[in-house]
Order: C-alpha cells, then structure tokens, then sequence
C-alpha cells in the first residue's frame, strides 16, 4: 500500500470519528453522513425544529454564573460610594437656555430695558473744540446729528461703557452665540478658556479686550455672525486669520474696528450716514 493511500485512510477514519462525536445523542437520523450534509442545507429559520438545536442547548439551560471575586465586590463597593459630579455654575457656562442663539435685536433690547443710568454720566457724545477748530468745524464740518437720533447715539457710547459681566445670562449668551457661529460648533463653551484665543482674542478672557469699547464690540460681532448676508464672510476672515503668512487675530481687529467707529461717531464724521429713517444703531 502506497504512502498516500495510508495517509488517505487515516484521514478518513479521523473524519469518521468527528462525526460519530458530533452525532452522538441525536436521533439515528442525524447519524448518518448523508444526513449531515443536508442539515447544512437548512435555513436557519427552521433549526429549532430540528433536534441538533435542542442538543445544542440542552446543556445551557442548566447554566449558572460563576462566584464573584472579592477583588469585583470592592470594586463595586467603591463605585457605588463615588458622589455625583454635579455642573459647576461659576464655571463660567450659562445654564439659562443652552444651546440657543441670541439674536442681535435680543441683545439690544436688553440694553434699552436695564438701568444703564451709572453708565451714562461717563460718556462724551461730541468732540469738544474750542477757538479756529471749532470755527473752522461750524464753517466746513461735517453736519450735526439729526436730534431725534440724539438719544441713539447716547445708548451706542452708554453701551460702550459698560463692561463684559460674566455672571450677566445674557452676556454669557451673547459670547457663546459668536463663538458657536464662528466655529460652527454645536456645544457651550466655558466663558474663560483657551479657546477664546483660537478666535483671536489675546487672552483666555474676552473682557480683558474691550477696553475702550466696552459690550458694543461684542454687539459689533454679534450683528456680524447673525446676519446671513455677512456670516460667511466672517467665517473666511477668520479662517484667513490662522494662515500662516496673515495671523492676525480676528476678534481683536473687530474691537480696533469698533473702537474707531466710536470715534467717528463722537466727531459727528457719521452724521451723514445716520439719516433719521436708519437711526445710529441700524
């Protein structure tokens, strides 16, 4: 008998002895070869009428979970007495409505409705110039500010006055709105991070830069991130902004902005383009 012929008998005789294991305790049926090879056939919708199944799980009914281990219950034990992590609130998030916008007018009605009195008596609405200035001023200036829009320009220069409150909900609203626009990101962020310089703020705190500015900086790049007209625009900026040969930081050119348009405002360089039916503000 060739080598081959051996070593094809006993791997016959091992293959016949798997499937008398593997067919051992079924029905007669399930013992034959033939058999087998049909039961392969079977969708495996029909395999709990088939009794293989039912040997198949016999076994596992019967089963039992094995005994916890000391180290596991101590385990258990120390998870069980961890305290709840409650949210912070002084951490610098708003809990007053997450997750929603403010809207430019929103934020301006807030203004018009507090007591802003404290803050009014600092400003100085026009320039004040005295001898060939103010000649030369009255003869070839620019004209004075319609009256009725008068009290609009006092509210703008009052708004400027007042700082960035970060324990104030609508303050805290109002930064997370530029910064959830600008990012597009769809989560609050803490009011004091890191973060704040990747919009280009030149610290970890946004109120350090509106000095000279004040809230209407703020109000300046809410208006700009709330009009669709200008929110992209202001995502291009700043994206240009992180380019390796521009750099420049994005929210604190918008304050530099702000603060000259404070002072064309105050030298009446505006007045023309605040007629009566737009109003300082618009």
């Amino acid at each position: 008998m060739s080598e081959t012929s051996c070593s094809f008998l006993i791997e016959k005789e091992f293959q016949d002895g798997q499937v008398e294991s593997v067919s051992a305790g079924l029905s007669p049926s399930y013992k034959d070869n033939g058999a087998l090879m049909a039961f392969r056939g079977i969708p495996i919708s029909e395999l709990k009428n088939h009794g293989i199944l039912q040997v198949l799980t016999a076994e596992t009914n019967g089963w039992q979970p094995g005994v916890v281990s000391a180290e596991m219950l101590r385990a258990q034990e120390e998870w069980e007495v961890v305290d709840t992590i409650h949210p912070d609130i002084e951490s610098g998030v708003s809990s007053q409505q997450p997750g929603q916008f403010i809207s430019f007018n929103e934020a301006l009605e807030h203004f018009q409705t507090v007591d802003l009195s404290s803050f009014k008596k600092r400003i100085q609405p026009t320039i004040q110039r005295t001898g060939l200035a103010a000649l030369r001023h009255c003869l070839f200036g620019p004209p004075k500010l319609h009256q009725g829009l008068q009290e609009e320009r006092d509210l703008v220069l009052t708004i400027a006055q007042c700082g960035l409150d970060s324990q104030n909900p609508t303050h805290g609203r109002v930064l997370q709105t530029i910064y959830k626009k600008l990012t597009g990101s769809k989560f609050d962020c803490a009011l004091h991070g890191d973060h704040w310089e990747d919009l280009g703020f030149q610290g970890a705190n946004p109120a350090t830069d509106l000095r000279g500015t004040g809230f209407l900086a703020l109000l300046h790049l809410l208006y700009l991130v709330m009009d669709s007209k200008t929110l992209l625009m202001a995502q291009e900026i700043l994206r240009l902004s992180h380019h390796h040969i521009q750099q420049f930081p994005f929210c604190l050119m918008s304050v530099n902005i702000t603060r000259i348009a404070i002072q064309a405002l105050r030298e009446e360089c505006l007045s023309r383009l605040c007629p009566q039916r737009f109003g300082s503000i618009g």
